[in-house]
């Protein structure tokens, strides 16, 4: 779950991983480009087209993050968190186009072999590479578990994925330098696969928060379980949910006893309120108050 924190601290965590991002991924980009030039290996190729959409989609991050910080206002009342979803879905573009590009490159390379320089050189650069990237993780690993930030999840996905192609970049090599040259082409390709594949699951969350989608079942019981445990509470139904860059929109009816006072009757939503957003960090929470009963009532009516 994550932890509840101000809004000025989880901006500020959030422009650090942003920057950091941007940062390692342009100093990786370097070295991997004077390694592919000393080399021409293919599995550095795979690394290096990796960093590049790294970099591509760390800076849009850096301002999708900052567009999202800006407070709800007149023209946005719910505010302007699906800037992140955006750039999770700009960044799944960028993926596809990076894995088709690697695997034709790759393919070309197994029609065409060329040998392989500087041995040395190019595993030096991975494993600085390596270094540098789980330095990273750990940082977007915080930023994450105390934001909930789409985008940076997106982001440390391509980055976790970077530490298993940066291995195997390693041993392919190691491969091609004890007489194995054509596993680097080989390589390069199942590297395209496999960014391929993770572009689907980053496509498909920023799809899923773009269109509204119910939060997962889990939450909305729990959500609905808080709701029920009110002493006063008769029932609960219309509940919908979604989510919008840091925020889970929450909207229900409670049923509460149709004698009671309004006043009585807000005391109860507030409480209510008070008390999912203690389990929710963040979220936004709109609860209307109907009488016990109503539901059965419209339900006879629409059948007479």
């Amino acid at each position: 779950m994550t932890a509840q924190i101000s809004q000025a601290e989880g901006a500020r965590l959030l422009k650090l991983a942003t920057n950091a991002s941007v940062t390692v991924a342009v100093i990786l980009i370097a070295a991997k480009g004077v390694a592919y030039w000393q080399t021409s290996s293919m599995s550095i190729l795979a690394s290096l087209v990796d960093s590049l959409m790294d970099s591509g989609a760390s800076l849009l991050n850096l301002f999708a993050v900052r567009y999202a910080l800006v407070p709800a206002d007149r023209q946005h009342r719910f505010g302007h968190g699906k800037a992140e979803s955006i750039a999770a879905l700009a960044q799944s573009t960028f993926i596809i186009g990076s894995g088709l590009f690697l695997m034709f490159e790759a393919a070309r390379r197994l029609v065409d072999p060329a040998p392989l320089q500087a041995h040395g050189l190019g595993l030096a650069v991975m494993v600085f590479t390596i270094a540098a990237t789980a330095g990273l993780l750990v940082l977007q690993g915080h930023v994450i578990r105390r934001t909930n930030s789409a985008a940076i999840r997106a982001d440390a996905l391509h980055y976790r994925t970077d530490l298993l192609t940066n291995s195997g970049v390693i041993v392919a090599l190691l491969l091609a330098q004890y007489g194995w040259p054509g596993m680097d082409p080989l390589f390069a390709i199942a590297a395209g696969v496999y960014i391929l594949w993770s572009a689907r699951g980053i496509m498909r969350d920023a799809f899923n928060e773009l269109l509204d989608r119910e939060l997962p079942d889990e939450q909305r019981a729990r959500i609905l379980a808080i709701a029920e445990g009110h002493p006063e509470v008769r029932g609960v139904h219309d509940l919908r949910t979604r989510s919008s860059g840091r925020i889970d929109f929450i909207e229900m009816h409670l049923e509460l006893d149709g004698a009671m006072s309004l006043f009585r009757s807000h005391t109860i939503s507030d409480e209510v309120e008070a008390a999912i957003m203690a389990a929710i960090p963040a979220a936004d929470v709109v609860i209307h108050q109907d009488p016990a009963g109503i539901v059965e009532t419209q339900q006879d009516e629409q059948l007479q």
